[in-house]
């Protein structure tokens, strides 16, 4: 069968601007042009679609979707069960957060009472989840499942007073960190302390300390805008002067 854009728009629930944008950065061209001037599209556009939506729906940026469909190991039936991998996921975050919102109305409306410890635990269960969103993938890839379940299972366990306390680690490190950035000298006594502090934090993370997954997630706040953003949201540049920090550390810089 086939679809013009209006009529594939409707199936899809897209506008017909979004398919021509589409077609006209390449990520789904027609399968012809007819001879009015129309798009055209067949079977195969409307499953290359099906994916496309899939992967918005998990928030992967039209660069990258595009670069995995052409790729030539890319696999349709593999990635419709990634697909279905992520979107469980999604569903049980989305859950888990339904049941809180509910708890908490429930709560505000005097239906029930909520301890002190299960506020703590839904924070962190949000908190978990939260960077498991903005992360998960990245970190999953340079540091492995096994890795990132530990230190998941690590903040679970954390007490309200280890909560305080990196809290407050985290504020020195901070305050540490901007001092000697004004200094400009990476290697200085109170720039080693701040990567002193910045190991000292992450203990309270990870399961276990290597000098290099350090100074790799060290070169990670340089390489993901993300991270380099909330470092340099002060002092641009910040990013990259604790990276060589924690190099000097380390002894990675070598």
């Amino acid at each position: 069968m086939e679809y013009t854009v209006q009529k594939l728009g409707k199936l899809a629930g897209i506008s017909t601007r979004t398919l021509r944008y589409y077609d006209e950065i390449g990520i789904l061209k027609p399968a012809r042009i007819n001879s009015s001037g129309y798009r055209i599209y067949g079977e195969k556009e409307v499953d290359s679609l099906q994916q496309i939506l899939f992967y918005r729906e998990l928030d992967v940026s039209l660069d990258s979707i595009k670069e995995i469909l052409t790729s030539p190991s890319f696999d349709g039936e593999n990635a419709l069960r990634e697909h279905r991998e992520k979107l469980l996921e999604k569903r049980n975050q989305l859950d888990a957060l339904i049941a809180n919102v509910d708890k908490t109305i429930a709560l505000t409306g005097g239906e029930i009472k909520m301890s002190n410890k299960e506020k703590f635990e839904g924070f962190k269960k949000n908190m978990v989840e939260e960077n498991e969103k903005k992360y998960g993938k990245e970190i999953r890839e340079k540091y492995g499942k096994d890795t990132v379940e530990k230190s998941n299972a690590k903040m679970m366990n954390m007490t309200e007073e280890q909560y305080d306390e990196v809290t407050k680690l985290n504020e020195l490190l901070t305050t540490t960190l901007a001092q000697a950035f004004i200094s400009g000298d990476p290697a200085s006594e109170i720039a080693q302390e701040a990567a002193e502090l910045h190991k000292k934090w992450l203990l309270y993370y990870w399961s276990e300390y290597s000098k290099e997954a350090h100074a790799g997630l060290a070169q990670m706040y340089v390489d993901d805008e993300r991270f380099t953003a909330y470092y340099d949201k002060e002092r641009p540049g910040t990013a990259v002067f604790l990276r060589d920090a924690v190099f000097i550390y380390t002894g990675m810089n070598k």
